[in-house]
This record gives structure tokens, sequence and C-alpha cells, in this order.
């Protein structure tokens, strides 16, 4: 199994039993028997059985059984942690020093310096074992021993020689002719230390020269900039003193102001509960004028009069059928009294009936 195995998903189903038999693995090596699940065996038991395990030994497990289905994530490589850290605890692993193995020191090379002399053109009596089309490189140091050899060798030869013999336009001559193939480029290499200190001192020596030469502009810039800062000072002061008088009038101004918006707030305040009474007044004034109005209307109006005439003339038909219908009624009650009193009557003369013929009934 490679490292990130049960990182990313890439088969869910191999991934799920590899994990349940590794887990069982190592549920058994940390002292737990566990039964090594088989292919078909139900997931859902296998995956409860491995967190019973697993929470056996102290660990928190804070997450649903279904995280672990899918064979790879954080979940799955949190319960393999878990049980790996439990088996190395039961059998007693511990980490070791580290045995760093003894190492040779080799002799550091000595590299020649890449600052070499290239010869673009030599003669051919100096330089036979060479093309004429390369670049012919010399060291500095075999220079250098080559020509004290030859000064040490010539300097016998040298105290002999008084007086030159040579003509110096020949002599002219053969430097014109010679000059081009006495050119030496020296081949730099950018990564040598020597360079970096070279190219570090030049920088220094010019922000040296340049901090001399800007110093004395700032120092004339900064004596310039303090006159003028006390320039504006004094001005500052000179202004202050000459409207002194004048600040002194604004600011009782603005004292006045404040006095007279404090008071205009107030009588807004007031104004504001007058117009209040104003209106309430005004609406009730206008209600009057609607009953007057209404109360002037009626007065002229002559329907009303017109109403009374049709209800007297009224009243009077009804008080003269009224007076008929109780001449009717008392002559029905006098009517009745007359019969009442004539039956009266009537009964007792029937009262006084003789004797005998009431023998006969």
């Amino acid at each position: 199994l490679n490292r990130h195995y049960f990182a990313l998903p890439t088969n869910p189903g191999e991934q799920f039993f590899m994990f349940c038999t590794l887990a069982a693995w190592l549920i058994t090596k940390a002292g737990h028997p566990f039964e090594q699940p088989q292919e078909y065996d139900d997931p859902n038991a296998v995956i409860s059985n491995v967190l019973s395990e697993v929470r056996s030994f102290g660990r928190p497990v804070d997450f649903p059984p279904s995280k672990l289905k899918a064979g790879c994530g954080e979940q799955v490589c949190y319960v393999l942690d878990c049980l790996a850290e439990e088996a190395l605890k039961y059998t007693g692993f511990s980490w070791k020093r580290p045995a760093y193995p003894t190492e040779e020191l080799e002799e550091e090379e000595i590299t020649e310096d890449d600052a070499e002399l290239t010869l673009s053109k030599l003669e051919e009596d100096v330089v036979e074992e060479e093309s004429d089309n390369e670049e012919n490189f010399l060291d500095l140091d075999v220079l250098k021993a080559q020509t004290y050899r030859s000064d040490m060798s010539d300097t016998a030869k040298q105290e002999e020689i008084l007086q030159s013999t040579t003509d110096a336009a020949e002599w002219n001559l053969e430097v014109e002719r010679v000059l081009p193939q006495l050119k030496v480029t020296v081949r730099t290499d950018n990564k040598d230390w020597r360079i970096h200190v070279d190219q570090m001192h030049q920088h220094k020596d010019g922000i040296e020269s340049s901090l001399n030469e800007t110093r004395g502009y700032l120092d004339k810039l900064h004596n310039e900039i303090s006159k003028t800062l006390e320039k504006i000072n004094s001005r500052e002061k000179y202004i202050n003193n000459q409207l002194e008088h004048l600040v002194q009038e604004y600011r009782s101004a603005q004292a006045l102001l404040s006095e007279a918006k404090d008071k205009y707030q107030e009588g807004s305040g007031g104004v504001t509960e007058r117009i209040k009474v104003l209106s309430e007044i005004t609406e009730v004034l206008e209600r009057v004028k609607q009953e007057t109005e209404e109360k002037g209307s009626s007065m002229t109006d002559g329907a009303p009069l017109v109403k009374i005439k049709q209800a007297l003339t009224k009243l009077k038909q009804e008080t003269v059928q009224m007076d008929i219908q109780i001449g009717v009624m008392e002559h029905t009650l006098l009517q009745s009294k007359l019969k009442e009193k004539s039956n009266m009557t009537r009964d007792m003369h029937a009262a006084t009936i003789p004797e005998d013929i009431v023998g006969v009934y």
C-alpha cells in the first residue's frame, strides 16, 4: 500500500475490505482478539465492531459509522492511526536515537580560478599544438613562473645590455603589427566570492561618494526648511498679535449668536405651541360657523311654518273626528243606561206577583 492509499477514493469496495482487514490486524496486535472479516460480511456489523474496539481503547469517535463505508477519507485515516498507536504501545515499541554513519573527510579539490587569460591570436611559433580557430587560455601563475625563470636566466645578459641598438620606427611598426594579437580577455565568474566582494566595495564607494554629494544638498535643504518654518512661526505670531482684537470680536459675536440661537429655539417652541392652540380654536370656530349657518338657513326657510300649519289642520281634523266619536260613544252609553233602567223597572214590577199564582206553580 502506498502512503496515500486511504486518502483518495480509487476503488471503494477494495479499499473498504483492505481497511477492515488492516483494522482487524492492528486490533489483534494491540492485544484484543478480533476475528478477521470476510469479503461478504455485513459492512455495518464490521464497522460497529471496529468502532467499539476503538472506543474500548479510550479514543473518541465523534462521526457517524457511515463515513467508514467509503474505505477512504479523514475518518478512515483517523481510525487506522489510533489503532496503529495502540498496537505500538502494546508491543512496547520505542524510537531509538539515529545512528549516523561516519563519513570520511574528502580532500578538498583546489579548483582553479576561472579568471584566465584568453589570447585570441598567438604566433604560430609560440603555440604549435593548438589550432588557429580556438581561443587559448593561459594560467597567470604559469606565466608568472615562466617570466620569473626567464628573468633569472637573463639577468646576466641584461647586465651586458647597456645601450639599445633597435630602431624606434621598426619597434613601433612591430608593436602595431603584434598589438591585435596581444589582446587579453579575462573570463569572470559571477559566482566567485571575490567578484562579489569587489562589487560590494564598488557599491560602497559609490554610496559614500553619492552620500557626500547629497549630504550637502540635504543640509542646505534642511537649513532652508528650518528658516522657512521660523519665518512662518514669526509671521503667525505677528498675525495673531495684529488680529487679536478681531478674534475677540469674533468670539463675542459667536457668543451672541449662540445666545440668539437659544432664544430662537425657545421662541420657536412657544410658537409651535401657539400654532397648535390656534389650530384648535380655528376648528371650534369652523364648527360654530357651520352651526350658525344651519340655524340661519332654517330660520329664513318657510318650509317649517308650512309644516306646522299642516300639522295644525291635521290636529283639528283629528279633534273633530274624536269629538264625533265621543258623541257616538256618549249616545251609546246613554242608550245602554236607559235600557238597563227599563229592565230594572220591569224586574221590579215582576217581583210583585200574587201568592195564589205562585202556589199554582
